[in-house]
């Protein structure tokens, strides 16, 4: 059966999100640190890891698979999400496959090697509003439609 996890820390769709698992009757899983209340929706169940870095990571990555989706922003979870074979969606709508996701972890190294060797060059995140949540709604329905066909 298909489950929807979301790397809820600081995730900024996770309404989208459960109205998607809603409409969908699919169950979601939000994973975290702590800070979250538990939610109201019975579809929706929350997972409160033990502090640490990755904790949350670690939880997600051991609990997808095939037929799952999972929504994060976090590269090196996604690529584990991916050969767990389960589809990724970022917040800002992006898919993330087998064909993608190591030019953008590649990315990210060189990144960080940058900003390590330049403290100057910071990065800002852009703007997140309706557009983006659209995006990730469209997607989101995509891959979740794609999921449960497979499933």
């Amino acid at each position: 059966m298909t489950t929807l996890y979301i790397d809820a820390d600081a995730c900024p769709v996770k309404a989208e999100a459960e109205r998607v698992a809603t409409r969908l009757r699919v169950p979601m899983v939000l994973v975290c640190n702590g800070g979250l209340r538990p939610p109201a929706n019975p579809l929706v169940s929350l997972v409160i890891v033990s502090e640490g870095l990755d904790a949350a990571d670690r939880w997600i990555a051991s609990h997808c698979g095939r037929g799952d989706v999972v929504v994060t922003s976090d590269l090196p979870l996604a690529d584990r999400c991916i050969k767990a074979g389960a589809q990724v969606v970022q917040h800002d709508g992006e898919v993330l496959t087998v064909t993608n996701i190591g030019p953008r972890l590649a990315t990210r190294d060189l990144m960080q090697d940058i900003r390590a060797a330049d403290p100057f060059h910071q990065g800002r995140g852009g703007s997140f509003g309706k557009p983006e949540r659209a995006r990730f709604l469209q997607a989101l329905d995509r891959v979740m439609a794609a999921a449960l066909r497979a499933g």
